[in-house]
């Protein structure tokens, strides 16, 4: 006769599923293998430019973790990414290939700017609330935008949301080109937004309060996933489409969801980042941040949760480029090196074969 499960057994089980999932498919040891091997191979590519490795990596570390300030900025870095990527991430658990953060984000930055430079002079502490809430809208409408283009006329969502990243960061110079453009400025940028509309500053860093919202989605994105009928409902679609109609889900439902999550969390990103850094729109704000939220949402093995330290991972190296090439002399770009062959160990590692 088997014993009874312990009492708090049912309720701790599901909070630990995504981390037994990715311990039984063993996807967590390949990543760490994935990063030691790109970061090996970057360090042979230091040496053979005449550099010593070891003081390259030491100048990162310093230049992203060597004091509050710097670490502030790092954690800046890696919001945008862990927001968009999570949403990713949960885009893939569905089955749903979504490559269209960047236009998303782009379009996230624009219904930030939007709400915070035309807000009436009333209640001002509700204007940064309102413009993220214009941001995360935006994304959603862009990424909508796709979904029906994909689910109406048949066409692949990667096409669709690949092209539509162009149209939105067209958009967005079209915008800064009028009605949201400060007159006399040297280049595509708004006005100067109000100061209540600023992200909060985190105490004893130079990090805004977006990080914190982040963790919080990508939180929420997980105990879905892993513990409402809904987020059953998207692993069994990721897994077989055909199982999940047999099952009787609605695979074009469980789209429409996935990519409206993704494109809130992704336009969230862009309003984060307008609000949190430069505290005004600006034309290109958003170039490569759709696409490094690919690459996190696979260093974190698409677990939204697990998504966070890969972003943080991201966020640091960049941090402490700039450091890296001051002090020792290697090109920041060594950073770009170390994210792509890092991107093809992970892949390598964890492809499945038919």
């Amino acid at each position: 006769m088997t014993e009874a499960p312990p009492p708090g057994s049912r309720t701790s089980a599901p909070r630990l599923a995504s981390l037994r999932f990715v311990a039984a498919e063993g996807i967590g040891l390949r990543i760490v293998v994935a990063v030691a091997l790109s970061l090996i191979c970057a360090a042979v590519l230091v040496a053979l430019s005449g550099h010593n490795p070891l003081s390259a990596f030491a100048a990162i570390a310093m230049g992203a973790a060597g004091s509050p300030h710097q670490f502030g900025v790092a954690l800046n870095r890696a919001t945008p990414y862990l927001l968009a990527g999570s949403g990713v991430a949960f885009c893939f658990r569905a089955g749903v290939i979504n490559i269209g953060a960047e236009g998303q984000i782009a379009l996230g930055g624009l219904g930030a700017a939007a709400v915070a430079l035309h807000w009436p002079h009333i209640a001002s502490w509700v204007i940064a609330p309102a413009s993220l809430i214009g941001a995360a809208a935006l994304g959603a409408l862009w990424s909508a935008i796709a979904t029906a283009i994909h689910l109406r006329r048949r066409v692949h969502e990667v096409l669709v949301t690949l092209l539509l990243n162009f149209v939105g960061i067209l958009l967005v110079q079209q915008a800064l080109s009028g009605p949201l453009g400060q007159a006399g400025a040297g280049f595509l940028q708004s006005p100067i937004m109000p100061s209540s509309a600023w992200l909060w500053k985190l105490p004893d860093l130079d990090a805004h309060i977006g990080f914190v919202v982040a963790l919080v989605a990508a939180a929420a994105l997980s105990v879905t996933l892993w513990r409402t009928p809904f987020g059953f409902a998207i692993r069994v679609a990721g897994r077989s489409r055909r199982a999940a109609a047999y099952a009787g889900f609605s695979m074009s439902g469980l789209t429409w969801a996935a990519m409206l999550l993704s494109g809130a969390l992704a336009g969230l990103a862009g309003g984060v980042e307008v609000l949190g850094i430069h505290h005004r729109l600006i034309e290109g704000f958003s170039l490569g941040f759709g696409f490094k939220a690919v690459t996190v949402a696979l260093l974190g093995a698409v677990e939204p949760l697990a998504v966070a330290p890969a972003a943080l991972f991201v966020g640091l190296l960049e941090a402490g480029s700039l450091s890296m090439q001051r002090q020792i002399g290697v090109p920041s770009a060594l950073v770009v090196v170390i994210e792509g062959l890092t991107m093809l160990f992970i892949l390598a590692a964890t492809v499945r074969r038919a």
